[in-house]
């Protein structure tokens, strides 16, 4: 539970800076900006509770640990990037999708208030 709230504040924190950033703009770096900062946070919180705390790993007691332990980190994260990345141009469209059918302007969010756009009736 600490790795994953964690990693959700870090995930919300960065989306956030990334939107200020890009004043709204561009989806998909926010999206993958916070997930990358995000997944390394609770990958290596994972590992290391894993092992510390549970001793779950399948490490070689006759090794050094923290080269195991920085495997174990690293081909986690490289998976949920993998992962990330991956899902960025479905989810890029299914915005696209949405968007008219929610009444938003392109570029808007939910909750975001703007005189212009008001929520379609078949939403109210």
């Amino acid at each position: 539970m600490f790795a994953y709230l964690a990693a959700q504040f870090c995930d919300v924190q960065m989306f956030h800076f990334w939107k200020r950033l890009t004043n709204g703009r561009h989806l998909w770096l926010r999206n993958n900006g916070s997930t990358l900062v995000s997944q390394i946070v609770d990958t290596t919180a994972v590992i290391l509770i894993t092992h510390f705390y549970a001793n779950a790993l399948p490490v070689d007691t006759n090794e050094p640990i923290w080269p195991q332990l920085l495997t174990f980190i690293a081909s986690g994260y490289v998976f949920k990037v993998v992962v990330a990345l991956v899902d960025t141009g479905p989810i890029y469209l299914l915005v696209g999708w949405l968007q008219p059918y929610l009444g938003l302007a392109n570029n808007q969010e939910v909750g975001e208030s703007d005189e212009h756009n008001t929520v379609p009736t078949h939403l109210e």
